[in-house]
């Protein structure tokens, strides 16, 4: 045994998508996240035992917690008789589009970790948060697990381990969170439909494009390629103002802009940080202007990942 009773984790909040890559591209945001206390129990099960930091409940069953699923998927690896209590403190708005629930499956799972004789390796780490995550969107997808986890601009595989992309330190996002909330079961159901093969063919190029501007340090290709054809004009209209703000953001000189994951929140990618706290404020007025307050944030997109605080 590591001798531990108890880890505390943090986990960054992070978007999913990045416009380009459905369920398969995120990238950390710095500043915010949640915490996850873990302490081994001698009852061989999982108990989410406290959750701070919300005004609205979420549920303790562990079965339904992010957290506490995905703690049930490393019981296989606690021993024999031994499980997990967990307490969350949440720092991420519910469904604000900035990976709440998979924050705290990641805080979680790196907590737990910490407690294990033998630490488990990024990929069943990833595994198991994925599917702490599908208890909140119904589905164990990875855009905002894997930067979560990992840190920075991440690939997320439906199978095995995350890849991180290099990114150029310039690179900043410059992410508004309008206050309300889209839940992210709504925000999936508005993706049903059919799609056009030259849809896909032209957000494949997009992404291409992205990750040759990462690897390569260019703007001009990712000012090319950061652009979403499937996804943001379905769910465009749940946010009220949407246009407007990413206008605003373009205007303001943003290499792109869209909605994080499964929004109400839109970001932009700058060249640097004061172009990126500039275009926030030019998307906050815009949200002003169609009824909504709001806060803002601004991160290096290659942001730190999870680590074990105490």
């Amino acid at each position: 045994m590591t001798g531990r009773t108890a880890a505390t984790a943090f986990a960054p909040a992070s978007i999913g998508n990045c416009a380009v890559g459905f369920d398969v591209l995120g990238h950390a945001v710095q500043g915010h996240g949640d915490r996850a206390t873990v302490r081994w129990n001698d009852l061989g099960t999982v108990r989410v035992v406290a959750l701070r930091g919300l005004d609205l409940e979420l549920p303790l069953a562990p079965e339904r917690n992010t957290a506490g699923r995905a703690l049930q998927a490393l019981l296989p690896h606690a021993g024999r008789g031994r499980g997990f209590d967990v307490e969350l403190d949440k720092g991420i708005a519910l469904g604000s589009g900035m990976g709440g629930s998979a924050a705290s499956a990641v805080a979680a799972v790196v907590a737990a970790n910490a407690l294990l004789p033998v630490p488990l390796d990024t990929t069943t780490l990833y595994a198991a948060a994925r599917l702490g995550e599908s208890a909140a969107s119904g589905a164990a997808h990875g855009d905002n697990v894997g930067p979560s986890l990992l840190g920075g601009l991440v690939i997320a595989p439906d199978d095995g381990e995350p890849v991180r992309v290099p990114v150029p330190a310039w690179l900043h996002i410059g992410l508004v969170r309008p206050h309300f909330v889209l839940e992210t079961r709504r925000s999936r159901a508005a993706l049903a439909g059919p799609y056009e093969l030259h849809q896909f063919v032209a957000q494949s190029e997009a992404l291409a494009l992205v990750l040759a501007g990462c690897f390569r340090g260019d703007a001009a290709l990712l000012r090319r390629g950061l652009r979403d054809v499937l996804v943001e004009p379905r769910r465009a209209p749940l946010i009220p103002g949407f246009a407007q703000v990413q206008r605003a953001a373009l205007d303001a000189g943003a290499l792109g802009a869209s909605i994080a994951g499964g929004g109400p929140s839109v970001f932009g990618w700058f060249e640097s940080a004061a172009a990126a706290a500039a275009g926030t404020a030019a998307m906050q007025a815009a949200f002003a202007a169609a009824g909504l307050p709001s806060s803002a944030v601004v991160s290096p997109v290659d942001g730190p990942g999870a680590e074990v605080v105490a």
